[in-house]
């Protein structure tokens, strides 16, 4: 099966060509599509969290465990899959790959409303996370195409608001649904028996059937469009063909038990050497049930760690050009590591934010969703936006260290609001807070994104956006709600839960700083 780029069509580039800021009015276009999907991405991804209270009821679960649904079941295999299928994006169509994701992620997440336990919901979930795991490399590599090196982060920013439009308006629709459906049907007389929850789910899943079919009517842009010859007057390197066996190969590279027989064809050696790093997380996987419980949790990240550590290798062994580029690089390693450390606050907070705020101030469930999700979506949009646009405007086309500065500088600031929320006994505080901070949380994630699509060549745009989203999936999603949640249960506090997960803020700090200063010695080298 070959899925190859075909040629291409492009928007004319002469100098009547109609242009908004220096860019092609069709790239402004494409990238509303693409905002439109990722909206719907976190609607369906975000829904969960509004719903929490008749889910936990109706299934009955745990915050732990709403915890693992949340973040776990969703991000340890939206994580896994971004890999090959970024690789994918790399070699093949990529409105065509986007399109195919948003038909499963969309049928899953109505296949979420047919849960009548914990362990479908997983599934379902799980479902989720590799359809949706095509959304980021494929988009990312896209707008790098669409945009210009001085306009590529404030398009990547205006994508990313999609994160916090879709979050704040899956707590509205999701209350909406829920609530109307409750309402008109009471218990006893539900058609089918669906409870309000489940009619949300199904609701809002099926609409993406649709937009996937407007995704595949967007042109693909020439791959590397506005990329400068190499220095060395070599030419860059081709992508390889998109073949059937080519994308099995990555798949294999990272999904178990696939990696066995990956590893196995690399020789003996390799084989031994993949069986170690399968011991070695299983024994932690093992120790860590034994001391904190919750095996679902450990053995799912477990399999994340082990994946992780078979793709590296794998990589260095079949792609030493990428390997270089993501693992060999301080500069993208410190800013993963520091990034998917941020993500641990941020999907924390996104998870339990809204109960939160219900279980501890009493508010109801529709105030929460018009003010706190409003307030979200509204603060979140316009930080990423002013992260990203700030991160271009200090940066230019070559000091991208100063966008890392942004970053720290957003994360250090959004501590503020942060803190307030988690010490205050006023609910009036708790709305004020919401805004402010969620723009300083978001700014830090557009100045983030910008860096990565800048400082990464073309021919492995998409793969290193998806190592990108692998940490801040493996790092941040799958261990934020699930450890709020999990202290939360500890100590009967979810404010006791939000605040223990701010200890991994001198880590991020560290890990970004590292980041700024390998950047810092490239550009002076330059």
């Amino acid at each position: 099966m070959e899925m190859a780029d075909k040629t291409p069509d492009r928007a004319p580039d002469s100098a009547a060509a109609k242009q908004w800021l220096g860019v092609d009015r069709y790239s402004w276009y494409a990238l509303a599509v693409l905002v439109a999907v990722y909206v719907i991405n976190f609607v369906d991804r975000q829904l969960l969290t509004i719903l929490a209270v008749d889910i936990k009821h109706d299934l009955g679960i745990s915050d732990a465990q709403f915890g693992f649904l949340y973040g776990t079941a969703f991000g340890v295999f939206y994580a896994l899959f971004g890999i090959p299928l970024g690789k994918l994006a790399d070699r093949a169509s990529r409105t065509r790959l986007l399109a195919t994701g948003l038909t499963l992620w969309s049928t899953m997440t109505a296949f979420s409303g047919l849960s009548r336990s914990f362990w479908q919901l997983s599934a379902a979930r799980i479902g989720v996370g590799v359809g949706e795991a095509t959304a980021g490399p494929c988009s990312y590599s896209l707008l790098a195409d669409y945009f210009p090196a001085n306009r590529r982060a404030t398009a990547v920013a205006i994508f990313s608001a999609g994160i916090y439009l879709g979050g704040g308006f899956s707590l509205y629709i999701g209350t909406a649904i829920a609530g109307g459906w409750n309402a008109a049907f009471p218990l006893g007389t539900r058609p089918f028996g669906l409870a309000g929850w489940q009619a949300a789910f199904m609701a809002v899943g099926l609409p993406g059937l649709l937009l996937a079919l407007w995704v595949r009517s967007l042109r693909e842009p020439v791959r590397g469009r506005f990329e400068a010859p190499r220095v060395d007057g070599m030419a860059s390197p081709a992508a390889q063909p998109a073949t059937l066996g080519a994308f099995l190969r990555d798949l294999g590279a990272i999904v178990p038990p696939f990696t066995l027989m990956a590893a196995a064809r690399r020789g003996g050696q390799a084989l031994l050497g993949n069986l170690l790093i399968m011991v070695g997380a299983a024994s932690i996987a093992f120790a860590l049930t034994a001391w904190l419980g919750d095996p679902v949790q450990w053995i799912a990240l477990g399999i994340g760690a082990y994946a992780i550590a078979s793709w590296a290798v794998a990589l260095r062994h079949d792609d030493p050009e990428a390997f270089q580029v993501i693992w060999a690089s301080p500069s993208v390693v410190g800013l993963n590591v520091g990034y998917g450390l941020m993500c641990v606050i941020t999907y924390a907070g996104s998870a339990f934010g809204p109960l939160f705020v219900m279980r501890e101030f009493g508010a109801p469930a529709g105030a929460v969703a018009v003010i706190v999700g409003g307030s979200a979506a509204a603060g979140g949009a316009l930080g990423v936006i002013a992260g990203g646009a700030l991160g271009d405007k200090v940066a230019g086309e070559r000091y991208h260290s100063r966008r890392l500065t942004v970053v720290i500088g957003a994360l250090v600031l959004s501590l503020v609001p942060n803190g307030l929320m988690l010490t205050t006994h006023s609910l009036t505080v708790v709305y004020v807070c919401v805004f402010p901070m969620w723009f300083l949380a978001s700014a830090a994630l557009g100045g983030s994104a910008g860096t990565i699509v800048n400082i990464v060549p073309a021919t492995t745009r998409a793969t290193a956006t998806a190592s990108f989203f692998l940490f801040a999936t493996i790092v941040g999603l799958a261990l934020g709600p699930y450890s709020a949640g999990r202290i939360s249960g500890s100590y009967g506090s979810l404010r006791i839960g939000l605040a223990g997960i701010l200890v991994v803020v001198p880590f991020a700090l560290a890990a970004l700083a590292i980041s700024r200063r390998d950047l810092v010695r490239r550009e002076r080298e330059q």
